[in-house]
């Protein structure tokens, strides 16, 4: 009985994720149900509603009754948006959703950040009162919630998922689903419900009254994509970020500046194979439910710029970002006063929150440039615009996946590189020669170290962290023949998995996907005991240190 109600029970510290047994069996006993109902749509939608919440449940306990409200909100304001014969009641509309949607996302996400960067710039002591728990347990009894606010696992990709919603209706890419059940399904669909990728309307929803359909090549394809994620997460991630980059990450001037460097480079590959991984088992579930999500991820340390970078990473988060937020701005094409405001807003929130007054002057210098540019220059107003857009949208981006200074630092990094890159492009002696092997090498090179570079923010959370890192890596970096064979010999075990994980991901598409047609043409029995054996192995690089997925905390 104890067994049977830990099952059901939320507990913190053990969600229910793909990496555990438990999820296997959640899955084995999904998919006995679904053979059974799986024809009628209605039913089906309805159980994988029921199932999905409950898998919420059990990674974020009574948030659950957030992500009802964020569906029952949205689902009537996209009924309303489409019923709607006025272009002025629809924009109400979609403010209202903009409003509705951000707004809990800010609460919850966002509060902490806010009210701490507002009591810097203006020299207050404000503090955040958690008005919904009180509230909460006057209703439910006291101790139901803590009065500290948590952010809900997965808040910021339903969120995204249900602006899309409603503004596709409203751009008329998608008609509201048949009932409620429908949009309830389209959300909360327990693959990616909790990290990605974040699914368009116009994707899925047609998916929803279609039969159910695998064949023997979907469910091979599917298996690999299952294992393969697995791999990276089990082997890649999460071995490499125990034995080695955890340590020093949490005491960087603890080692030699190199074993930084070294750290961070193991740091790309794990965020890699924990994010990849993840939604590589997300669509491979998906696909054994008769269900498609594209393709997330397009083995981004082979790009050989920023902008080839940011087109293979998190693909689903780029295209929501370019779609519902750099097009509207005006894209490359044109801006508007919200180009500028916003721009402005970005500059005063990066100077009070980092301090760094220089920028203030880096501005007005480009600022500068740009009116000389737009004097003197035809169309160069375009640049102008396309070059503020894009600031605007990376910063944002990096505020999606965190609430800290040093997320937003790391977002406008990147928006400068973009920028950079844009202008460099035209002029650059290399930009056409990428058939050179040496010239495609360089490229790989630079573009994989910058974007190492700059998740430096990324990886280290506390404000200021990021700059004693480097400080140890500029003043310290101590490097020695001898020093280094003993961090080689210290942590070999990781050396090697890192060599490993990168050559294969370096290895050409071709040589991938004959592996994959290999194994989809043997026989099942085959396949079968090639996957148990795979899983046999993998598990013994298990560590006793639980490591959720990284993208839980976004």
């Amino acid at each position: 009985m104890e067994r049977l109600y830990q099952a059901f029970a939320f507990n913190e510290a053990e969600p229910l994720i793909f990496t555990q047994l438990d999820f296997w069996l959640f899955f084995l006993a999904v998919m006995i149900i679904f053979s059974m109902i799986h024809k009628n749509f209605l039913v089906r939608s309805f159980f994988l509603t029921v199932i999905s919440l409950f898998f919420y449940f059990k990674t974020s306990g009574l948030y659950v009754m957030l992500l009802g409200l964020s569906l029952f909100g949205n689902y009537l304001l996209g009924n309303a948006i489409f019923k709607s014969r006025s272009e002025r009641s629809k924009k109400w509309i979609i403010a209202a959703s903009s409003i509705f949607n951000l707004s809990m996302l800010g609460y919850f996400k966002y509060a902490y950040f806010f009210t701490d960067s507002y009591n810097k710039m203006f020299h207050t002591d404000y503090q955040v009162f958690n008005q919904l728990a009180v509230w909460g347990n006057g209703f439910f009894g006291e101790g139901t919630f803590v009065e500290q606010i948590i952010l809900p696992v997965g808040v910021s990709f339903f969120t995204f998922q249900s602006i899309s919603y409603v503004v596709d209706i409203y751009r008329k890419e998608v008609e509201p689903v048949r009932n409620f059940f429908d949009y309830t399904f389209f959300v909360t669909f327990f693959p990616q419900l909790v990290a990605g990728p974040i699914v368009r309307a116009r994707d899925f929803i047609p998916q929803i009254r279609q039969p159910f359909q695998l064949d023997k090549n979907d469910f091979s394809w599917a298996i690999i994509q299952i294992v393969k994620g697995l791999i990276k997460k089990i082997v890649l991630a999460d071995y490499i970020a125990v034995h080695f980059i955890d340590k020093v990450a949490d005491a960087p001037e603890a080692y030699p500046g190199f074993v930084s460097v070294l750290a961070m480079w193991g740091y790309s590959l794990q965020i890699y194979g924990d994010f990849s991984g993840y939604t590589d088992i997300a669509i491979g579930v998906s696909r054994l439910m008769g269900f498609k999500l594209l393709e997330n991820f397009n083995s981004p340390y082979k790009a050989v710029s920023v902008a080839d970078f940011w087109r293979r990473w998190h693909r689903s988060l780029g295209s929501w970002l370019r779609d519902y937020l750099y097009i509207p701005l005006g894209g490359n094409k044109s801006g508007g006063i919200g180009t500028y405001v916003a721009t402005l807003i970005i500059l005063i929130f990066l100077v009070f929150i980092t301090q760094w007054y220089e920028l203030i002057f880096i501005y007005l210098g480009l600022m500068t440039i740009y009116i000389i540019g737009v004097l003197i220059i035809p169309n160069f107003k375009q640049y102008v615009h396309r070059d503020l857009n894009l600031l605007i949208t990376m910063v944002v981006g990096g505020l999606w996946h965190g609430a800290s200074e040093n997320f937003v630092i790391w977002g406008a990094m990147n928006g400068a590189a973009l920028v950079i890159y844009n202008y460099w492009k035209k002029f650059s002696p290399y930009e056409n020669k990428g058939n050179l092997f040496i010239i495609h090498f360089w490229k790989i090179f630079i573009t994989f170290n910058f974007i190492t570079f700059t998740r430096i923010w990324f990886r280290l959370e506390e404000d200021g962290q990021p700059l004693v890192m480097l400080d140890q890596i500029w003043n310290h970096f101590n490097f020695t023949w001898n020093t280094f064979v003993l961090v080689l010999s210290t942590y070999q075990s990781v050396f090697w998995v890192m060599l490993g994980g990168y050559i294969v991901h370096w290895l050409p598409q071709t040589i991938k996907d004959k592996w994959q047609e290999w194994f989809t043409n043997t026989p099942m029995i085959l396949q079968v005991v090639s996957v148990a054996i795979i899983v046999v192995l993998m598990y013994q690089a298990v560590s006793d240190t639980f490591k959720p997925f990284v993208y839980f905390q976004f």
